[in-house]
């Protein structure tokens, strides 16, 4: 956006379930002005609900500018952009239909900012897929609605750590119906928007990625399973014929177990479980969620709406600051390719702050 100071990018911010603890990382995280220094928040909620839970955080120093206009907003500060002026009732730890209504409400204003370039990218806080479901938002969760919303032909759900990527043919879909989504035509496609992903959002010119199996020990030649031989292979190997440098299939538990993802730059897992545990288990917490092959930039935590501590005031914000980290870092990364002046010696002011961000929670500790 030319009107934005140095080009720091704007960030936006949706509340997620207001009873679940968005709103609590979103303060905690934010709380550290440092952030001003690389990108502009913009909260896309409301001034009684930041209130509300700023309370339940009596030892954070949190300050904002209310903004009524999205076009106007002051760069020195974090930005809260009134997406409602009623009155509501903010009960933590509840699963209830206010909940998902005012989420759904700051998602749509907030990608409408998106979408007129208002804001340069997206961080989302957890929805709690249950209650959002109504005649206007009918979809399992923010990746397939972002896909419709800027209608894409296909995404891809990507969890990003320091240590692995990991990619999902399928996402929230039932283990008993995971199986007819894994065809040839899909696993190409999720691979050649996977590989784009990493050469324009990530700056790998060549990526490497694994190609997971199915089945127990990748189907033991068709004992266990024919899907790695009539559908798998056949489709990695049309995939390498389109430029897309991959391999497998592997047998997931021997992968993770023997390290071998970090042998490569992206692995893509064909169903939820089988790239989430593993994901979730050696990302220690830092792990965070990006849609790749959207025109725009979306980013989220990989924690959920955590109901169970909601208002209390001990949620781990760790992976929603990487999430807008992330989301800093593949802007700027879009700006450099776009413009053709990527330098393999780039300085990335997102981990310039990580790492300052991560000095200063060691000594804290210490």
């Amino acid at each position: 956006m030319s009107n934005i100071p140095d080009n720091k990018p704007v960030i936006g911010f949706t509340s997620g379930d207001i009873n679940g603890i968005g709103m609590e990382l979103i303060i905690k995280t934010l709380s550290d002005t440092r952030l001003l220094e690389f990108c502009t928040p913009v909260i896309f909620a409301n001034n009684k609900l930041i209130n509300f839970y700023r309370k339940s955080l009596p030892d954070i120093n949190f300050s904002f500018s209310a903004a009524k206009d999205s076009t106007k907003i002051n760069h020195k500060q974090v930005n809260v952009y009134n997406c409602w002026e009623e009155d509501i009732s903010v009960t933590p730890g509840q699963l209830n239909e206010t909940g998902g209504k005012y989420a759904v409400l700051s998602l749509s204003v907030a990608t409408e900012a998106l979408k007129a370039g208002k804001i340069d990218g997206l961080v989302t806080a957890p929805i709690h897929k249950m209650n959002v479901q109504s005649t206007e938002f009918n979809f399992t969760g923010h990746t397939p609605f972002l896909k419709s919303t800027f209608q894409a032909k296909d995404v891809v759900m990507l969890m990003v750590a320091e240590n692995m990527r990991i990619a999902l043919l399928t996402e929230h879909v039932p283990v008993k119906d995971v199986a007819q989504y894994i065809t040839k035509e899909n696993i190409i496609t999720k691979l050649q928007l996977l590989n784009q992903s990493l050469k324009k959002d990530f700056g790998i010119n060549k990526p490497k990625i694994a190609v997971l199996a199915l089945n127990p020990h990748a189907g033991d030649e068709g004992l266990i399973g024919k899907e790695e031989i009539e559908i798998i292979k056949p489709a990695i190997k049309e995939a390498k014929q389109k430029d897309v440098f991959c391999f497998g299939p592997y047998s997931a538990d021997a992968f993770f177990a023997r390290g071998s993802h970090e042998k490569f730059d992206a692995v893509l897992a064909l169903y939820h479980d089988q790239g989430l545990i593993p994901f979730k288990s050696l990302s220690v917490g830092e792990g965070i969620n990006y849609t790749a092959g959207l025109s725009v930039v979306r980013t989220s935590p990989d924690n959920g709406t955590a109901f169970d501590i909601a208002g209390k005031g001990i949620a781990d914000e760790a992976s929603f600051r990487e999430a807008i980290f992330g989301c800093v870092d593949i802007i700027n990364m879009r700006k450099e390719i776009g413009t053709q002046r990527a330098n393999p010696l780039r300085k990335l002011s997102a981990s310039v702050l990580r790492n300052a961000v991560d000095e200063k929670i060691a000594l804290d500790e210490n």
